[in-house]
């Protein structure tokens, strides 16, 4: 299942304006970081929602789609079996999930998400 959605720009804030305008969409940034969150105004249920960011790797243009997963580890190991490759290392979305940038063999990038409240950067606060 495809999670959410990532929009990646130099300028994020002109970003969301620009989206804001262009779908009606409520943006909005989330506290203490650089990210604002994508409410497309589709009921929750059936919404898929997105966020928009600073590029997460040099250069990304365009939206970047993520796939749930049961396992980020487990999906990688087969992404390279199959002949994909990692784009973006697995790091944690603070109390939320596991996340992990891949490329298949065309080099089309997605993430895989594994959605985990305790992931937490290494070393774990206390």
């Amino acid at each position: 299942m495809i999670t959410h959605f990532e929009i990646y720009g130099d300028q994020p804030v002109a970003l969301a304006d620009f989206y804001r305008s262009l779908f009606g969409w409520e943006i909005q940034k989330l506290e203490a970081i650089d990210y604002w969150r994508i409410d497309t105004g589709v009921t929750p249920n059936a919404a898929l929602g997105g966020g928009i960011a600073f590029r997460a790797i040099p250069g990304l243009s365009g939206w970047l789609p993520y796939v749930q997963v049961d396992s980020v580890d487990q999906t990688v190991e087969l992404v390279q079996r199959l002949g994909g490759k990692i784009v973006r290392p697995k790091t944690a979305v603070p109390r939320a999930a596991w996340v992990t940038i891949v490329a298949d063999p065309a080099n089309n990038i997605f993430g895989v998400w594994e959605a985990d409240p305790k992931a937490f950067p290494l070393p774990h606060p206390d």
